[in-house]
């Protein structure tokens, strides 16, 4: 079950419609539009996995939707890392599967899909030979993506909202 501050509690199959009428408000300012999903987790006495969705009219705000998912402990960064992108994934497909209905193409035709690895180029970080094969996994798949200090999604509203 998704969240939002606006809509409440929703089913993933609601999330279309409710971007197509965010879209339907927004498009006259014919400024980019974009869906970004992103995932960050924690260790608590489980671990703790946020996967937001985010739909951005550039310049003019946005709204998100985001679910919490509670999955056994693990300290290994590589298994945490490959659950949050394949959380990313799976709501990524989802969402455009329901989207592929007539009722969506122009918001299809509008709308940039990208995905959000909380991963991070630091020297000293512990993510960074993992950024060249999750970032070949979202693009076979598709979906551009980026990876932190750009990864804003995972990285300040899931991180915000795991903690």
């Amino acid at each position: 079950m998704y969240k939002s501050a606006t809509y409440g509690d929703l089913e993933i199959m609601q999330i279309p419609e409710k971007i197509r009428e965010y879209y339907e408000r927004m498009k006259h300012y014919d400024t980019p539009f974009q869906m970004t999903v992103g995932t960050d987790s924690q260790n608590f006495d489980t671990l703790k996995v946020v996967n937001v969705i985010a739909v951005i009219c550039e310049g003019h705000g946005g709204i998100f939707f985001y679910e919490i998912t509670r999955l056994p402990r693990t300290n290994d960064v590589r298994q945490k890392l490959t659950t949050e992108t394949n959380e990313s994934l799976q709501a990524t497909l989802k969402l455009t599967e329901i989207m592929e209905n007539e009722e969506y193409k122009e918001l299809r035709e509008n709308l940039q899909i990208s995905i959000h690895i909380d991963a991070g180029w630091s020297p000293n970080g512990k993510t960074k030979e993992l950024i060249p094969g999750l970032v070949g996994w979202i693009k076979a798949c598709g979906y551009d993506c980026e990876v932190k200090p750009d990864a804003f999604v995972a990285s300040t509203i899931a991180d915000k909202i795991s903690k």
